[in-house]
């Protein structure tokens, strides 16, 4: 009997015990900071000044040849705009997040993966495209024989991971996250429209017309702004009801 009945309160026991554990707070959950919205408003900013910058500085018709690089100034903005690249892909990966973040957990997988694969497949490419062309500038203003074969190799395959891979991987990221976006309804429908066309643009348009390229960084700066505004309207409202 009493080994039955210490073998009741034993098992008595466990079950207050698991309730406790159960029962007990796991502690504060990590909250998406609103800073990680205006990391958007950081790419896209440096990511058009890059633009800017490396078509200014690098011509890209055959018969400009290494010409540009006897000027300083040419050589000095390529060189600031790749050493802002880095720093752009940093702030897009933060931006990533935060648009996750204001999703939610109801987003699609299917989109869900397109959305992860297609940013960071564009992140990587960006970073490719800056490690050629780093390497076409440090190679540059050799004329004769194998280096102006490296100079033309170099100067080709720069510009077609910036116009063709990089900036169709930007089109997918902006057609999916405007696609999850509108069926969740969490983007304004102007908004989720714009990406559609902006991804439109990146597609067909901006590897015929390098300056198109710019839709991309416009579209994510309009992106940020509506999340941080959004971010301060939930944050007024939690505040009202905390009051209330």
């Amino acid at each position: 009997m009493s080994s039955r009945r210490g073998k009741e309160e034993g098992e008595e026991g466990e079950g207050e015990e698991e309730e406790t554990v159960t029962d007990a707070p796991l502690g504060r959950s990590l909250r998406t900071p609103r800073a990680a919205g205006a990391t958007g408003i950081v790419f896209a900013l440096v990511l058009v000044s890059v633009i800017v910058l490396v078509h200014s500085a690098i011509p890209g018709g055959p018969g400009h040849g290494t010409a540009w690089l006897g000027g300083a100034g040419s050589r000095e903005a390529a060189r600031v705009a790749l050493e802002l690249l880095p720093f752009a892909g940093i702030a897009f990966l933060w931006f990533m997040g935060a648009v996750r973040s204001h999703f939610g957990q109801a987003e699609d997988k299917f989109f869900a993966n397109v959305f992860l694969g297609s940013g960071l497949l564009f992140v990587a490419t960006l970073f490719a495209y800056a490690a050629s062309a780093g390497g076409l500038l440090a190679a540059g203003g050799r004329q004769s024989g194998t280096g102006l074969f490296v100079w033309e190799y170099g100067r080709e395959s720069s510009f077609t991971l910036l116009n063709k891979y990089c900036m169709r991987m930007a089109a997918v990221f902006a057609a999916c996250t405007s696609t999850i976006g509108n069926r969740l309804g969490v983007f304004p429908r102007p908004l989720a429209w714009f990406g559609y066309l902006v991804a439109v643009i990146l597609l067909f348009v901006a590897p015929a017309s390098a300056w198109f390229e710019l839709a991309f960084p416009v579209w994510v700066l309009l992106v940020s702004v509506y999340l941080l505004a959004a971010s301060g309207s939930r944050e007024r409202t939690s505040l009202a009801e905390g009051v209330s």
